[in-house]
């Protein structure tokens, strides 16, 4: 077993998921890396730079023979996960309106953002549950990665939506169920960040950050969102499970 503290992070080669994997790294965790594409990622060979070991686990989380992978290698080269990142997202490949949007692309984005990442922290908890009997004291925690969609409507993304309303129940079904082995669960809600997803509507956010859409009235960075991990990581939040952390810039307050 690993001397060191081991994170899985998942969608972790750009955007967000990179943030957070070289936020952990500088923390003192090794890594397990996983990305959808086969190509290793830069984000590796930064979180070397740490002072991480790390392993990469390529596939598509929606997928149960990837998420099988990501654990067994993370067992057979570090013996231990001491925090699980579900951070793999997508948005819909085409925006349509509720009214005329596919069930392709409902299956599609619901498979990535909310089946893969519930199926993988089942495997993991019940690998966490094993750890907690061999080491009472050890910290063990789940991230889930939300966002403000899992309670603001865009009907022309609804899948989207849908999928981050799931990961909001998931975070509280698995936070009351593992409470009782001492393993916390946190959902972190990023409003608008500034990432590739966003990229293709950064005029339109520009002008109503401006506005005053937001109260602090700037974009979201991924190290803002890579800030709450570590601060989970560090222990900061351990008697708070289930709970939400807005990272959001004020969206989620309610103004008049």
């Amino acid at each position: 077993m690993s001397d060191r503290p081991v994170a899985i992070v998942t969608g972790a080669s750009r955007g967000i998921g990179r943030s957070v994997a070289l936020e952990l790294a500088s923390l003192g965790y090794d890594l397990v890396i996983n990305r959808a594409q086969d190509q290793p990622p830069e984000v590796l060979e930064e979180a070397s730079a740490l002072g991480a070991r790390y392993e990469f686990a390529p596939g598509n989380i929606s997928e149960a023979p990837v998420r099988t992978r990501i654990v067994e290698l993370t067992k057979a080269q570090f013996g231990r996960c001491d925090i699980l990142v579900n951070n793999a997202g997508t948005g819909p490949l085409k925006r349509m309106d509720i009214l005329q949007a596919t069930e392709e692309s409902f299956d599609r984005v619901l498979g990535i953002n909310l089946k893969g990442p519930y199926f993988l922290t089942q495997l993991v908890a019940n690998w966490m549950i094993e750890q907690r009997k061999q080491d009472p004291n050890r910290p063990l925690r789940i991230v889930n990665i939300g966002s403000i969609s899992a309670y603001t409507s865009s009907p022309s993304r609804g899948e989207y939506c849908v999928s981050k309303a799931g990961i909001a129940m998931m975070t509280k079904l698995y936070a009351d169920r593992l409470a009782e082995y001492d393993i916390g669960v946190f959902e972190i809600s990023p409003g608008i960040i500034e990432t590739d997803m966003t990229r293709a509507v950064k005029e339109k956010y520009d002008k109503m950050i401006a506005e005053g859409l937001t109260p602090i009235r700037r974009w979201g960075q991924p190290d803002d969102v890579a800030k709450a991990v570590g601060a989970i990581a560090e222990g900061r939040l351990d008697f708070s499970t289930g709970s939400v952390i807005n990272v959001d810039g004020g969206f989620h307050l309610r103004r008049l």
